[in-house]
């Protein structure tokens, strides 16, 4: 594309009240106003010959492929053009998709260094750079030839992967460092590790009695903490999940807490997967093992997206069990608005049960509590009291029915979901429950 400089139309437009002055006083030289335009108009289709072509000019985008939520990033845009043509006051624009935070259109630095252009995403998801526009002038400056290209590339947006690694390993550590967590990878656990004299102390039920018999001395058992557990995370991301609670979505709150979750798993030794569904099933990570495999996880974390849809609970819940071969800790992060789709999860959690060990996350509504607790002052406040306490006493009945099936429940504040998800999991790994 060819079009002309802020200098070039400054020239057009000066000329015309200069050859309309000479076309009153010298009649003759009326022609002057059309010889100036095209003498212009020559100048230009010069400019425009010597000047690089956009055919010959490489644009290139360097961006990361992973950035975090509210985390500033950059991404650059980096051109070569070809042996031929001559380019001046080079300019580069950057269209991409609002979801990352692009805050600047026209990007900054020159074509030698690359221009920069600042990220900083505020929601969460996948989102993509759509094209490129490098514009430059010929050596007379008076023509920009324009560039653009169309780019694709795709950027997915998630967690900060280091705080959540950071927080994970302060908390996992804090508890470590009391009692039975520092344990003694031999002598608590289920798993058998060896025989070993049995000293004053011990437990008499860790006897051997048939190899003290054979040995002619008293032998005890020793057990280690069994490893290698599967820890799946199911989050519902349907309509109710992506309303916001303390200021972000339910679901951003529960991925957080199921990082951390899926973090400390992976460092203890178990296995770690993620599961998200609304209506269908949206994403199925299956179980991956090793810290190295913790970024994968906020990668395809970052790709579950805010649905829209009231969640299906019995397609969900029955397409992840029969993914699961073994017994599993299946960490349910979910949310119910009515007691009819709370019917529903109760009867899919309830095949559940009896396979794997289920603990269900739900998040305490404190604007609903703070409605109840409200002092009365006109009849919508005794109005908003009144129902927002049914949906309390209707809440805490469906959270009843999962505990007599035998599900773990975590209720907690939104700021807390990874501490407390945490604390439930060590204490289930304490008691052999896994």
């Amino acid at each position: 594309m060819i079009y002309p400089t802020r200098l070039c139309v400054l020239a057009a437009l000066a000329g015309a009240p200069l050859a309309l002055l000479a076309g009153l006083l010298l009649p003759g030289l009326w022609m002057a106003a059309p010889a100036w335009l095209l003498g212009l108009g020559l100048l230009m289709l010069i400019d425009a010959l010597m000047a690089a072509s956009p055919a010959g000019a490489r644009i290139e985008l360097q961006a990361p492929d992973y950035v975090a939520v509210a985390a500033p990033a950059e991404a650059r845009l980096t051109m070569a053009f070809g042996r031929w043509g001559v380019r001046r006051s080079v300019q580069a624009a950057l269209d991409a998709e609002p979801r990352l935070g692009l805050s600047a259109v026209r990007g900054v630095g020159d074509a030698q260094t690359g221009f920069r252009f600042p990220l900083r995403p505020e929601r969460r998801g996948q989102a993509a750079f759509l094209q490129a526009i490098v514009r430059w002038q010929g050596p007379l400056g008076i023509v920009w030839r324009q560039a653009r290209r169309k780019l694709g590339e795709t950027v997915d947006i998630g967690a900060d992967i280091r705080r959540i690694e950071d927080e994970a390993v302060r908390m996992f550590s804090r508890d470590a460092l009391h009692g039975a967590k520092v344990q003694l990878d031999v002598g608590e656990g289920a798993e058998f590790h060896a025989l070993s004299d049995f000293h004053s102390g011990m437990d008499r039920r860790t006897v051997d009695w048939k190899q003290s018999a054979r040995h002619h001395s008293l032998l005890a058992k020793e057990f280690r903490t069994e490893r290698n557990h599967q820890v799946v995370m199911a989050l519902d991301c349907g309509r109710t999940m992506c309303e916001p609670i303390g200021g972000a979505p339910r679901i951003d709150r529960a991925i957080h807490g199921a990082l951390i979750l899926a973090y400390a798993s992976l460092r203890s030794g178990d296995r770690a997967g993620l599961f998200a569904f609304d209506d269908r099933p949206r994403l199925s990570t299956g179980v991956v093992a090793g810290v190295g495999a913790f970024p994968l996880l906020a990668r395809q974390a970052a790709r579950i997206d805010y649905g829209s849809e009231e969640p299906n609970y019995a397609l969900g819940l029955t397409s992840l069990s029969s993914s699961l071969k073994r017994r599993s800790l299946v960490v349910i992060f979910t949310e119910f608005a009515d007691p009819t789709s709370a019917e529903l999860m109760i009867e899919s959690a309830a095949r559940l049960v009896k396979r794997h060990l289920v603990l269900f996350v739900v998040m305490r509504d404190d604007e609903l509590e703070a409605l109840v607790t409200a002092p009365p002052e006109t009849p919508e406040d005794v109005a908003r009291a009144v129902v927002a306490a049914s949906l309390l006493q209707q809440r805490d009945l469906v959270l009843a029915r999962l505990r007599r099936l035998g599900a773990h429940i975590v209720e907690t504040p939104a700021g807390r979901v990874g501490p407390e998800v945490l604390n439930v999991y060590l204490d289930l790994k304490r008691r052999d429950l896994l």
